[in-house]
């Protein structure tokens, strides 16, 4: 959601946006400046979307989400977003998705994969890109560490490289 304050916008992703090698490319692709800096410029906080459920999006390498009341999709919040990179994450999402405002919880403290041991904290307002072509989507959840071990490398230019990285801390 913008924040009228500094003109910024937050969001929250779930997918291959998680991995910050990710992120820095969509939205930093033609960018000069040192990643040090690029880095300071966003917070990346652990988060739960309650209501929606993440699916493996059929033949590709990344995942959608659709409304789902008895489902809640782990992904991560991030602020610092500039009308510029908002652009450049539409155009990468495409017209598969809808950019949608919601509302995630931030994590306090993250659990295992299946939500166990999360510890939920404060309630944030944010966008997230809501996959609107139900046909194309499998009947089993995307795999974030299957995604980063085997398929990031080709999403990614080589100098986004964040080895210090913990994805959900």
């Amino acid at each position: 959601m913008a924040n009228p304050q500094d003109g910024t916008h937050a969001a929250f992703f779930y997918g291959t946006l998680m991995a910050p090698e990710v992120f820095f490319t969509v939205c930093y692709r033609n960018s000069i400046d040192n990643v040090a800096v690029l880095k300071k410029l966003h917070q990346f906080k652990p988060a739960i979307l309650h209501g929606y459920c993440r699916r493996r999006v059929k033949w590709a390498d990344y995942p959608g989400i659709t409304p789902d009341p008895e489902h809640e999709v782990r992904g991560v919040y991030v602020t610092g977003l500039t009308s510029a990179n908002m652009k450049h994450l539409d155009d990468f999402e495409g017209s598969e998705y809808d950019r949608k405002t919601v509302k995630v919880r931030l994590l306090s403290k993250v659990g295992d994969d299946k939500g166990t041991g999360n510890v939920e904290g404060e309630e944030v307002e944010c966008e997230v890109y809501v996959f609107n072509k139900l046909g194309e989507l499998e009947n089993r959840e995307w795999d974030f560490e299957e995604f980063r071990t085997q398929k990031m490398k080709k999403w990614t230019r080589e100098d986004y490289g964040f080895t210090d990285s913990d994805h959900f801390s």
